[in-house]
């Protein structure tokens, strides 16, 4: 008995480039930037001074029901936006006849900002010299009197997801999934699973993050992961070029709403995509690096083809991971060679990262929605700042200026800390 096909008919984005789909695609196509100097905390000794930050943004803007969410983290609230032009482009606003137990979510959103970071600049900025270092019981009662329950909870990684049911009245199947990078796309992939099975008719799936805060930027730093260009941000995120020294973290949330074609035929809704393909895997190799050979995104992706139902012929254009690090844009590379043979140096890919940051768990889901456009529009986004290409990194990353080209279907790639690996398909319908 064949799955019913699964769709998209709704997408919304808050992120450094814009807090919609269309200003964050029309940035993406000319080669615009979200980065810059760090104002969500005084980073001005630490290594990396910059990422691409939200700004000028309420999530109040895009609700209905404002006062069920006061005081919630930015993850929560980037997710809240993301969803509300998602639901509404969906035309689920208008739509009387949803079975609200019937409508589930589906993200991979990480862990909130946490309150304490504010008196952990101000409390501890003399702990470097124990000598002067303040009594530590006195700390802990200043920090008890500082942090507020309501921001205890808002960081735990559950919260979006929270809600999102509390303002979507979703009564359905509810999941979040932290999968570090490649958390969005896996649910995105897991969420679609869901409707195949028969659990849900709605779904609404993706991700949100922040990692801009002290603990955040700090464990990058010390993993060396992060660029620290600080005199050049604009042109610190580097994929596949040879001078690239590590990502920019970037924020913000990618959402998509999803449902059975049936169930979209139904209620005559647009219908934007298909998602034809999901594999995941785990490299089973180390915590932060990814196997040499690259063997789980490979095997991720031939999941992805085989789920499908496609062949290696078939895919137009691939969404590249693409951080901009030393291991993950030649090991990519080397996956995609192995996957598509020969035929991988006339796939067009490129990284969006190198405008947009590294989202972290929202990645993915943005990157979906961008393969969505490109389906759209028949045009593919550039990877930025690739002006120096590594040898090693041979393939056709479309280089600093948009391109148009025939997209119909686009397959992309997340892959996180830990091993995870994750592909969705993406089609034209």
């Amino acid at each position: 008995m064949s799955s019913p096909r699964i769709v998209i008919t709704g997408m919304g984005l808050v992120t450094p480039l814009g807090h919609d789909v269309e200003t964050v695609w029309a940035g993406l196509l000319s080669c615009d930037s979200g980065v810059g100097k760090i104002d969500h905390f005084d980073a001005s000794t630490f290594p990396t001074t910059f990422a691409a930050q939200v700004r000028d943004y309420d999530y109040r803007d895009f609700v209905k029901f404002p006062e069920l969410h006061e005081g919630v983290g930015l993850n929560t609230g980037f997710a809240l936006g993301a969803a509300a032009q998602a639901w509404e482009m969906a035309g689920l606003d208008k739509f009387e006849g949803l079975d609200r137990t019937r409508l589930g979510i589906y993200l991979g959103s990480g862990e909130g900002s946490l309150d304490f970071e504010n008196y952990f600049a101000s409390n501890l900025a003399g702990w470097d010299d124990h000598a002067k270092a303040i009594d530590g019981a006195k700390w802990a009662a200043t920090a008890t009197q500082k942090m507020t329950a309501v921001r205890e909870i808002e960081q735990e990684p559950n919260m979006p997801l929270t809600h999102l049911a509390m303002e979507f009245d979703a009564q359905g199947p509810a999941y979040n999934c932290l999968t570090a990078c490649a958390a969005s796309t896996q649910a995105i992939g897991e969420a679609t699973e869901i409707l195949r099975r028969g659990d849900a008719d709605v779904m609404i799936t993706g991700g949100a993050h922040t990692m801009i805060h002290p603990l955040g930027v700090t464990g990058f730093n010390r993993l060396t992961a992060l660029s620290n260009r600080n005199d050049d941000p604009r042109g610190a995120s580097r994929p596949f070029s040879v001078d690239r020294d590590g990502f920019v973290m970037g924020e913000g949330a990618g959402m998509l709403v999803i449902e059975t074609l049936e169930h979209a035929e139904a209620r005559g809704a647009t219908v934007l995509a298909e998602i034809a393909g999901y594999g995941s895997t785990a490299d089973a190799y180390r915590i932060t690096d990814i196997h040499p050979e690259g063997r789980g995104a490979a095997k991720s992706m031939n999941l992805a083809l085989e789920d499908a139902g496609l062949g290696l012929d078939d895919i137009d254009y691939i969404s590249a991971h693409g951080t901009g690090t030393k291991e993950n844009d030649s090991i990519e590379t080397k996956a995609v060679k192995v996957v598509f043979g020969e035929r991988a140096k006339s796939i067009p890919m490129s990284s969006i990262k190198s405008m947009l940051g590294h989202l972290i768990a929202a990645a993915g889901s943005v990157e979906a929605v961008v393969c969505v456009l490109a389906i759209r529009d028949q045009k593919l986004p550039p990877t930025h700042n690739l002006n120096n290409p590594d040898p090693e990194c041979d393939l056709d990353y479309v280089a600093n200026a948009s391109r148009d080209g025939k997209v119909d279907v686009c397959l992309s790639n997340s892959f996180g800390f830990g091993g995870q690996n994750d592909t969705l398909i993406i089609k034209r319908v």
